[in-house]
């Protein structure tokens, strides 16, 4: 098959079942590999139909930039669609990132500005406000809100869910995901929950954000730094559909890195951090469920762009994160 250009490539990515890592819990565990999208994560998807969505409120028009806050892979994900486009991109990422992720986006041709991670959401220098900014200044810009548009969680609905739901020929007990924008929670757990209620909707959250407190009491804290990228927010995105999760699980950085580490060696399948908190909590839960059930875990993306960080010994050891 040919295809007119490379965001038609976008989704229906590989079910893969996880034969040794998953030998020990009494379930299937089945991985969704978002790394075979053409951006190497499950972002493209995002990124296109938001790209798509403001081209037919006619907001991108020749000539326009396009401008968003991203921890990476929306950036990398939109400056793909806008080379393709002919847009400008302009992406503000926190400085934990890896400099993967920043050399990746302006390979694409994408600009991208880099702010303090530990700012409070509040701070005009935080990186939903910056973006914002950067709009109100430059003549053309439309910021495109991963974190407000319902959009997000509808792509993952449409396409997402439904390829999850055909590939398992509707035979899901248990769906687990991170969340940062919770797009992908609560596009599937929507989508899931229609079919059959009794599917159980787990959240993987990385100890330092608030969004395991507001869930589990509606506490509202004030969020801590920690190194997992992509998932965990210092605040409740508009995107993020609670009502469609059932329970969520904590999860360390050591056991994020020391899990997706153990993917790559056991699996070879190359993820990032957010796989590793998946598949931690993934494993947790596997423990409580029947033989005869099947857990469909997100694998997000790919740990190419986490070569300097915890695919690194030397910036593990320093960390005293390195396992035997």
């Amino acid at each position: 098959m040919i295809y007119n250009n490379i965001l038609e490539t976008i989704g229906n990515t590989p079910m893969v079942r996880l034969g040794r890592i998953a030998q020990d819990v009494p379930p299937t565990l089945l991985a969704k590999i978002e790394r075979m999208n053409p951006g190497a994560s499950i972002k493209d998807r995002v990124a296109r139909a938001l790209i798509e969505n403001m081209e037919a409120e006619g907001k991108l028009k020749p000539g326009s930039t396009v401008v968003e806050a991203s921890s990476g892979n929306m950036g990398f994900g939109l400056a793909m669609a806008c080379a393709q486009r002919g847009y400008r991109c302009i992406i503000v990422i926190p400085d934990k990132m890896s400099r993967e992720r920043t050399q990746m986006i302006q390979a694409m041709g994408g600009e991208v500005v880099i702010v303090k991670t530990d700012l409070p959401p509040e701070h005009p220098e935080a990186f939903m406000n910056k973006a914002r900014a950067i709009v109100a200044q430059t003549p053309g810009a439309v910021f495109m809100g991963q974190f407000e548009s319902q959009a997000n969680p509808e792509v993952h609905y449409k396409t997402t869910a439904a390829e999850i739901w055909e590939q398992c020929e509707g035979k899901v007990d248990a769906f687990v995901m991170g969340m940062g924008t919770g797009g992908t929670i609560s596009g599937v757990g929507r989508f899931l929950k229609e079919k059959n209620p009794d599917i159980r909707i787990i959240g993987a959250e990385p100890v330092g954000s608030v969004i395991k407190p507001f869930f589990d009491n509606g506490e509202e804290i004030e969020g801590k730094v920690y190194q997992v990228e992509g998932i965990g927010e210092d605040f409740i995105p508009d995107t993020l559909h609670l009502q469609y999760v059932d329970e969520m699980h904590w999860v360390t950085d050591p056991q994020s890195f020391a899990m997706a580490r153990r993917i790559c060696r056991e699996e070879g399948i190359f993820v990032g951090g957010s796989s590793g908190s998946i598949l931690h909590v993934g494993l947790k839960v596997a423990k409580t469920m029947r033989a005869d059930q099947r857990m469909v875990v997100m694998f997000c993306d790919g740990g190419e762009r986490y070569l300097s960080k915890f695919h690194d010994e030397n910036w593990l050891r320093e960390r005293g994160w390195l396992e035997e």
